[in-house]
């Protein structure tokens, strides 16, 4: 009985033992055919595929010999010699010039709407009072008057299209910088809507909106109030700066805490260079990155979409804008990939829709380069 059950056993071991010899065997045949191989690689370097022993080869292989050897290099020097193997190296980031942005934006009161249009109340006035003795009636006083804004709205769009070739192969990322191009082109439009723009489907700036030489409380509500330097397109020869000053000082004292100067840099390039008379510069250099220039004590705001300085043009203001000018917008800036209207090209449809106007007509002071 044991010897039959060792006999599966010793079976076993024979089949192991003719697998290794089979194994052995294997890899004799592919070092032999490597072997082969290797040998037929030679061969064909140094004959034609006819099997005729090239002598020009076997000349310059054996001895050095290079006539009759014909050499061909891929150098990429020209197209048909690698040059199309090299490719050029573009830059993944495209560069690109500023734009200048206006700074409105940063500092006047921006709010969210969830409707197409939006009203704000504002009050024109306190609510009176009055001073009686302990026993005395109470008569009744004067309510407020309320006003209504409603800054006009605009929407922005653009429709850029790119084929789908470009945005497979460009070597840089189409989509983002057409997204990064759509909103800097969106800062600058709605900047200069809200300085200058005429109400009509966009903001209207604080420019645009009715002025007059009159005091608080005469003048109509929402006209704002301008101060001339009694030169037409210029500053006085003599104390140009007490100009300045009398802008500052048309702005109620409740204003003035958050209160900023607005213009451009040609124009800020001018006030830079007035001195007291002890030959102090008015204009203050911020000191610590990040932080504004200051005129007189308050900051200054360079906007490039306000005028230069010419004959009744209105090139500075100073004021709160938190309190003066509002901003409503609907949504942030949305932008659609459209792959189906026009195809193969890929639009991106961005829209933004915005308004804007002047709500506090005593919080904003212009200067008036008027005689």
């Amino acid at each position: 009985m044991l010897e039959v059950k060792a006999d599966p056993l010793e079976a076993s071991f024979d089949a192991i033992e003719r697998q290794d010899e089979d194994v052995a065997a294997l890899r004799e045949e592919v070092a032999a055919l490597r072997g082969r191989v290797d040998a037929a690689a030679v061969a064909g370097a140094r004959a034609p595929l006819s099997g005729v022993k090239s002598a020009a080869f076997d000349g310059y292989v054996r001895k050095g010999v290079e006539t009759g050897l014909e050499v061909k290099a891929v150098s990429g020097a020209t197209d048909a010699a690698g040059g199309y193997a090299v490719p050029e190296e573009i830059d993944a980031a495209i560069e690109k010039t500023l734009t200048a942005i206006s700074p409105i934006r940063a500092i006047a009161n921006v709010v969210k709407v969830g409707s197409a249009g939006y009203r704000k109340l504002v009050t024109t006035g306190g609510t009176p009072s009055g001073w009686v003795s302990g026993t005395a009636g109470r008569p009744e006083t004067n309510t407020p008057d309320f006003a209504e804004v409603a800054p006009p709205f605009g929407e922005l769009y653009a429709n850029p299209a790119a084929s789908q070739a470009m945005l497979d192969d460009a070597a840089f990322d189409v989509e983002a910088w057409l997204a990064s191009e759509i909103a800097t082109e969106f800062a600058r439009a709605e900047g200069a809507a809200f300085v200058a723009g005429n109400g009509t489907n966009r903001p209207r700036g604080f420019l645009a909106s009715p002025n007059s030489a009159q005091a608080d409380g005469v003048r109509p509500f929402g006209t704002l109030q301008f101060i001339t330097t009694g030169v037409a397109g210029g500053f006085a020869a003599s104390n140009p700066q007490d100009k300045l000053i009398d802008l500052v000082q048309a702005l109620r004292s409740p204003y003035r805490q958050g209160a900023v100067f607005v213009m451009n840099s040609a124009t800020a390039a001018r006030i830079r260079k007035f001195k007291t008379s002890d030959g102090a510069f008015l204009w203050q250099p911020g000191l610590v990155a990040g932080q504004p220039d200051t005129l007189l004590g308050y900051p200054v705001a360079e906007a490039e979409d306000m005028p230069d300085v010419a004959a009744d043009s209105l090139s500075i203001a100073f004021g709160n804008f938190k309190a003066g000018y509002l901003i409503a917008e609907r949504a942030e800036t949305q932008i659609l990939r459209d792959p189906f209207t026009n195809k193969p090209f890929v639009h991106f449809y961005a829209t933004k829709r915005v308004g804007g106007a002047v709500v506090n007509s005593e919080a904003i002071k212009l200067l008036k380069f008027s005689a």
